[in-house]
């Protein structure tokens, strides 16, 4: 009999591949660690070879994971996407979103157009913002909705976690930075969560820093990391292969990226509808 690919086991093997470690996966997933190996287990042996690299601290891709990963994601949205459009077309609303620049490529190429696919009667209108901007607008009321990245068991909204995210130090891959003193530094708005964690981390261990780069922008900061000017803490699911993983530098507290919504917005099934879309497709 051929060997058939389990949606259950890819969701898994995605959510593993992204925060970088079972155990964080295993709650993203409510599912026991136990359960999120034997699924690995399961794909590797339709795969016929290794998906991950493990070691005590995190996992990572082997060249057949990071092939497995790009041709299932398509499977993914495809198969959600057609669950989606199985509950109608009926809804009808308007719907204000906030979404961060670090997140904003993934909610409008992979998630957006799945919404609208399956229920063309809701308007969007998107606006991008840092973190703390968009948390402060959905409290004011002036957005019913937001993407945000927060410090692990923050509140003060209605929120409903999206991932863990597990932050990083990164640097060039063709420089060390990392024994300079001072350290450079691309960092982001002055009130961004990552931002308060780089500074306080350094400050601990008594590391002294410049400030090379300060920018709301996600992708100026890479850019920054990238040519080789600075370094600084993304999500691990962003490390590029420009960029590598500086394990000798204070770690970093794990954050979470989160669906806020007003309290306006209680009981709005469109509301609803698309915080079970970003949900679902957020950890793809």
């Amino acid at each position: 009999m051929s060997a058939i690919l389990d949606i259950d086991l890819i969701r898994t093997f995605h959510a593993v591949a992204r925060i970088g470690k079972f155990s964080a996966a295993a709650e993203q997933l409510h599912k026991s660690p136990a359960a999120v190996s034997m699924h690995i287990q399961r794909l590797e042996a339709v795969a016929g070879d290794r998906l991950l690299k493990r070691d005590n601290q995190s996992v990572s891709l082997t060249g057949l994971g990071k092939r497995f990963l790009v041709s299932t994601a398509e499977l993914l949205r495809v198969h959600d996407q057609t669950l989606a459009e199985l509950h109608g077309t009926e809804l009808a609303g308007r719907i204000t979103l906030g979404v961060p620049d670090e997140y904003a490529l993934h909610v409008i190429k992979d998630i957006l157009p799945t919404f609208h696919a399956a229920w063309p009667n809701v308007v969007l209108e998107l606006t991008t913002a840092p973190s703390y901007a968009l948390k402060e607008q959905v409290q004011r009321g002036t957005l019913q909705t937001a993407v945000i990245a927060q410090g692990k068991g923050e509140s003060g909204c209605e929120t409903q976690l999206l991932v863990a995210t597990t932050p990083v130090w990164v640097g060039p891959a063709s420089a060390t930075l990392a024994s300079m003193d001072p350290l450079p530094l691309a960092v982001h708005a002055p009130r961004c969560p990552y931002r308060h964690a780089m500074i306080d981390s350094l400050k601990a261990v008594g590391r002294r820093t410049r400030i090379v780069l300060e920018s709301p922008s996600n992708q100026a900061v890479k850019a920054c990391v990238e040519a080789g000017l600075a370094i600084s803490v993304i999500d691990r699911a962003k490390v590029t292969e420009q960029m590598q993983i500086l394990h000798e530098l204070p770690a970093i507290a794990e954050h979470e990226v989160v669906f806020l919504r007003s309290q306006a917005s209680r009981g709005d099934e469109a509301v609803d509808r698309l915080s079970g879309a970003i949900r679902q497709y957020f950890r793809l």
